[in-house]
């Protein structure tokens, strides 16, 4: 179903004091905008409502956290959830920043120095109408290439879904793009590890008898022209980067 547009989101995102307005600025200085910079940066890619990032982050304070979607009318549901838990608890939200990016182009707004250490996706969408719409996957390869860039050296991917073929291409995708996957469970609820916190949908889909699909996968070598391909694959269909090699401004998210 289609969210309604909020007309609100906006201004209010725009108000809030841990919602990033102009992300692509901060390409390479992440920790600056966190009150400990000092603190390893996890995210989640697809945050949705912030109901998974909003109890992630209230349980390590001891973390930094970044949360992203690519609109404002359900990141405005992430920074009331995130308000709403932090207020709960007498806390303040100093531990978590949420924005809104196309996440098909997350180099845009993260690079090396910002050193996040581990990338949580959830229940993304799986794009499974048609063979060409695959590439749009967060897990898909050409995706997993632009993650290296901003990960640290044995940096993590977290991932979780209910896609039988999403899950099992996925399998695949993670070792073409230089990760070594470090544990798996088709049934993450046959014996569920205490670490694990429930999304929306992984309560929706268990509640319909789905199971929860899991994996922990690790940065490790790539093969350079697997990944020279991916990168000319990247740059080839993004009008954004054909825009920048005639040199066109590349305009803010």
């Amino acid at each position: 179903m289609r969210m309604r547009f909020k007309p609100y989101a906006g201004p209010e995102l725009a108000a809030c004091a841990y919602h990033i307005n102009e992300p692509m600025a901060q390409k390479g200085k992440w920790r600056e905008v966190f009150q400990n910079p000092e603190l390893p940066i996890h995210m989640e890619l697809g945050c949705g409502k912030g109901g998974f990032l909003s109890q992630l982050a209230l349980r390590h304070p001891e973390r930094n956290y970044i949360g992203v979607d690519i609109t404002d009318k359900v990141l405005i549901l992430a920074k009331r959830n995130i308000e709403r838990r932090y207020a709960a608890e007498g806390k303040t939200p100093d531990n978590v920043v949420i924005l809104s990016h196309d996440i098909e182009r997350i180099r845009c707004m993260l690079a090396a120095p910002d050193q996040v250490e581990r990338i949580y996706i959830n229940f993304c969408n799986p794009w499974n109408k048609k063979s060409g719409h695959k590439k749009h996957r967060l897990t898909h390869p050409r995706q997993l290439v632009q993650y290296r860039d901003f990960l640290s050296e044995n940096g993590e991917i977290c991932f979780k879904c209910d896609d039988d073929d999403l899950f099992e291409d996925t399998l695949q995708y993670l070792p073409e793009a230089g990760f070594e996957i470090t544990w798996m469970t088709r049934d993450l609820h046959a014996d569920e590890p205490a670490w694990n916190i429930r999304t929306e949908h992984e309560a929706m889909f268990t509640e319909m008898g789905i199971p929860t699909k899991a994996l922990m996968a690790r940065k490790a070598a790539i093969d350079p022209e697997t990944e020279r391909r991916l990168r000319a694959e990247i740059q080839h269909t993004d009008p954004y980067e054909q825009k920048a090699a005639q040199g066109e401004p590349e305009a803010q998210e």
